[in-house]
């Protein structure tokens, strides 16, 4: 993404959090198909990730004056809101799920897939976020992996790797910071 298009976004979260309805309309044109397929990959559920994606953009709008004071690029902020939504929603897919043994909850099927548009964008950032991924050492790659796209807690992965639950977290603050270093070159 280039330095023009990231002040873009920025100052769209800005004038979001003062705000500008204008501003936020142009944020989610300008992030909603890539925010998208964010849900989709967590939740595998056209309705769901649509569902999850409103509801992650109140969020935003609410939230967005909470953006400049943690550090994040616009777009890790963004992906950070919808991913965490999208977990949430999974989570209380599960919860559901297993207070019923309702057939037809589990029957769910999922949607074909993302429109042409999202699935170009996805994968286009999929292969670079592979590439970064690549770069780091084969458990913190999967532990992200476990983490960001798969929906697993801390301390699953701590058990999945037989690692303390503060290592985890270390691995993934770390491999985060690397990835961060890899898709900003």
């Amino acid at each position: 993404m280039s330095t023009t298009r990231i002040a873009e976004i920025e100052t769209l979260i800005g004038a979001t959090a003062q705000g500008d309805r204008e501003s936020f309309l142009r944020l989610y044109d300008a992030t909603s198909a890539k925010l998208f397929g964010v849900a989709l990959r967590v939740l595998n559920d056209r309705g769901d990730a649509e569902e999850a994606l409103q509801d992650a953009f109140l969020k935003i709008w609410r939230n967005a004056g909470r953006y400049a004071a943690n550090g994040l690029s616009p777009m890790t902020w963004l992906i950070t809101v919808v991913r965490n939504t999208a977990i949430d929603r999974l989570r209380t897919r599960k919860a559901r799920r297993d207070a019923t043994d309702d057939v037809d909850a589990v029957a769910e099927l999922p949607d074909g897939g993302p429109t042409p548009e999202a699935a170009v964008i996805a994968a286009s950032e999929g292969a670079r976020v592979h590439d970064c991924l690549g770069e780091l050492d084969g458990d913190r790659a999967d532990a992200v992996r476990g983490a960001y796209l798969d929906g697993l807690t801390y301390q699953d992965l701590a058990d999945r790797h037989e690692v303390p639950l503060n290592t985890m977290r270390t691995w993934l603050r770390r491999s985060l910071q690397k990835l961060k270093e890899c898709l900003t070159r």
